[in-house]
């Protein structure tokens, strides 16, 4: 599918943010490798500014992770009955890993620098980080198992989304497998983690 002059300025000014740092790269850097020519303000007949740029980028993938959890949580719970609450837990797992590799370059301009600019932290607060542990919360309240369990699913969620977050984070910032363990290896632990936070499941009904 071919983009738009608009999309590539974001995605290719997300890259060179998350390469460079927001600071160090210029509009005519941005220009250029979105096929512009560096220079001639190609950029300002879609953006009044660099900031621009980088706020609608921030924005749309924070509109993106709000569809994608909708669209994630239906396909989980379609397996509900299909399959036994260990599988649904291990695909709820690699949903997170996979969402959380597909936001890197916009996690590296976060923690590089988006502390000057608190109006787009809570916009990745509350577009994409939240979204994320509110999808945990929403799925394991939905299980069959489940329906009587009265338990503190907001602590739950934040166990098993923040170990998902971390075992991605550590890969970008580090360079290296969190403990060695392979993907398989997390996400087999993590769904044993996750049985074991819980009681033993109810009959179903």
């Amino acid at each position: 599918m071919t983009r738009s002059t608009r999309e590539r300025i974001i995605d290719e000014a997300l890259r060179l943010f998350a390469e460079r740092g927001y600071s160090a790269t210029s509009v005519a850097e941005i220009e250029a490798a979105s096929g512009l020519s560096p220079g001639a303000g190609g950029l300002y007949r879609h953006f009044k500014s660099k900031y621009e740029v980088l706020s609608a980028a921030i924005n749309e993938h924070a509109s993106r992770t709000r569809s994608q959890v909708a669209v994630s949580l239906a396909e989980l719970g379609s397996m509900e009955g299909a399959v036994d609450l260990e599988e649904r837990l291990s695909h709820l797992c690699r949903a997170g890993l996979a969402k959380v590799r597909e936001e890197s370059e916009l996690t590296r301009v976060f923690f590089r620098d988006l502390s000057q600019f608190p109006e787009l932290v809570a916009v990745v607060r509350e577009g994409l980080l939240q979204p994320m542990f509110d999808a945990i919360v929403t799925w394991f309240q939905a299980q069959p198992e489940y329906d009587d369990a009265k338990l503190d699913w907001a602590g739950i969620a934040a166990v098993l989304g923040g170990a998902v977050v971390h075992y991605r984070l550590f890969q970008e910032t580090v360079g290296e497998l969190p403990g060695h363990a392979e993907k398989d290896q997390f996400v087999a632990a993590w769904v044993r983690l996750a049985v074991g936070l819980l009681p033993s499941p109810a009959p179903v009904r």
